[in-house]
This record gives structure tokens, C-alpha cells and sequence, in this order.
């Protein structure tokens, strides 16, 4: 599930700040924006999303309705739940077994594998998925998509906590 060949490590950014607290930015309203990019680093997609966080204790749901360029709109209900100091779990729709989450200071990153429909056929994908906190108010996201190991894509997503 883990991309070879990557050298960033989430423990690089232990000692970095804003620490990152999951549970505390994602509880509430969050808007956010994307751009899709293929291998070739060609926008090939644009996104508006929505998100509304809730955490009971250890658990979690994050709740996203993302509005393409293209008029499509996919909801998603991401269900979360803090398994150790640092670490995550989270399913939802789409996802193959569990994305596993990892955080330390300013960041954290999530592996897993997700289907996606692409022209009537469905693909499975691995992301290599990592969130930094630039403030408390603002997260920078960057995923990088890989297939038989090779990198079909790239997501940027930029959110602000409402």
C-alpha cells in the first residue's frame, strides 16, 4: 500500500508547528478547493468542496460534498477513529479495507487504496495522501496517485476551516 521510493517520512514533521490536531480541525464546517492533475501535470479537473466534522471522543465522521467542474457531485461520509496516539483509521465509501493515518507536528499522512470510475470503468488506486497545517485555520493537501506502482495523478486541495 506504501508508495517505494517516497523519502518523506510523517516523522520529519515532529518537531514542526502548528501541530496538526485532527480532531479539533476537522469538527465543524470546512470549504475547500482542488485541482486534479494528470502524470503530465495537465488540470484535468477542478472541485469545490463542503465538509462538516464531528468526533465523539476517538471517533469520527467527516461528511464531503465535492461539486466537479464538470456538473457531477459525489458525496462521501469519510468514519474516522484515533486507534493510538498519532494513528488513524478511517473508511468510507470507495476505500479498500482501512486508510491508515499517521500524524506528527504539522502533518499527517494517510495510505490507502480507493476505486475510482474513470469513462464507465472502475480502477483500483493507491494514494499516497498528506495534509499540512499552515495555520489554524488553513491545510495544505497533496495526493499522489499511483497505480502498479506508477504515478497516474496528482490532487491539490487547499481548505479553510469555517
Amino acid at each position: 500500500m506504501f508508495l517505494s521510493g517516497c523519502s518523506a517520512n510523517v516523522a520529519d514533521y515532529k518537531d514542526t508547528s502548528p501541530n496538526l490536531n485532527i480532531q479539533e480541525y476537522f469538527s465543524g464546517p470546512i470549504r475547500a478547493w482542488g485541482i486534479v492533475q494528470d502524470r503530465g501535470g495537465k488540470v484535468i479537473q477542478r472541485v469545490d468542496i463542503d465538509m462538516v466534522g464531528k468526533w465523539n471522543g476517538d471517533n469520527g465522521t467527516l461528511d464531503e460534498t465535492l461539486k466537479y467542474m464538470d456538473g457531477r457531485i459525489e458525496k462521501r461520509t469519510w468514519v474516522l477513529k484515533k486507534t493510538a496516539p498519532n494513528k488513524f483509521v478511517g473508511t468510507a465509501e470507495g476505500i479498500i479495507g482501512q486508510a491508515i493515518g499517521e500524524s506528527n507536528g504539522m502533518a499527517i499522512r494517510w495510505n490507502y487504496v480507493m476505486t475510482i470510475p474513470v469513462d464507465g470503468k472502475s480502477y483500483d488506486v493507491t494514494f499516497d495522501d498528506w495534509m499540512f497545517m499552515m495555520d489554524k485555520n488553513v491545510i495544505v493537501n497533496r495526493s499522489y496517485m499511483s497505480k502498479f506502482g506508477f504515478k497516474v495523478a496528482e490532487i491539490s486541495i487547499f481548505m479553510q476551516k469555517q
